[in-house]
């Protein structure tokens, strides 16, 4: 019993900080779109992988309200989840869920706190090589770095500046075991989904909006 619980757990921080790590990239991006609203205007010349690295890098920190639909073999509908996520560099990672059930998760250096359920528990990402991808994949990218990026994901960019897709699959087998791709939608320096596909076949997408600061 006791392998299991642990096993099982192991299995839920791997999918919950897998969505952070890309809702986080996603908030970091969206504060600095005031401007994506604006109408589609055609697309820039050398819209390339260094380039939208380069766009997503500007900020170092961010605070986005999210909005998670959840598909999972065992519910008999979408589940859905809201709450905010917040990026403090260098290494703060959190995501507050507030609906339908609280629950915490902050990323500090390289420890991972998950709070549910009045428990609190913490682990130690290098003993996790799985998670520690995940938060790697964030420092690099909002580090502008494209090549510890391509260390750890096979990296294709599809589409133009006003309509791209950013698909991320795992070279780690490790990885892979548990997340299949995380794929990332956006216009110009506004991303707009993430989605999270599963090794399982259970996958997630998560709308972000940007919350004001004050």
């Amino acid at each position: 019993m006791t392998v299991s619980r642990r096993f099982d757990f192991r299995r839920l921080a791997a999918r919950s900080l897998a969505a952070t790590a890309a809702a986080v990239l996603a908030s970091a991006a969206s504060l600095c779109c005031a401007q994506a609203s604006a109408p589609s205007t055609p697309s820039a010349p050398g819209w390339t992988l260094d380039a939208l690295m380069s766009t997503l890098a500007r900020n170092k920190s961010g605070h986005a309200a999210f909005v998670e639909t959840k598909y999972l073999s065992i519910a008999t509908k979408p589940v859905e989840s809201s709450g905010e996520l917040v990026f403090v560099a260098p290494d703060h990672l959190e995501k507050v869920t507030t609906s339908p059930k609280p629950e915490r998760l902050v990323v500090d250096g390289d420890k991972l706190t998950v709070e549910r359920d009045r428990h609190k528990y913490t682990l130690a990402l290098d003993r996790y090589p799985e998670l520690a991808a995940f938060i790697e994949s964030i420092r690099a990218t909002l580090d502008g770095d494209r090549f510890a990026l391509e260390r750890l994901y096979q990296v294709a960019l599809e589409g133009n500046r006003d309509d791209w897709t950013l698909t991320l699959t795992p070279l780690d087998a490790r990885t892979s075991k548990v997340i299949r791709t995380v794929t990332l939608h956006g216009a110009r320096d506004a991303l707009r989904t993430v989605a999270i596909e599963q090794a399982d076949g259970d996958h997630s997408v998560m709308q972000l909006q940007d919350v004001a600061r004050n």
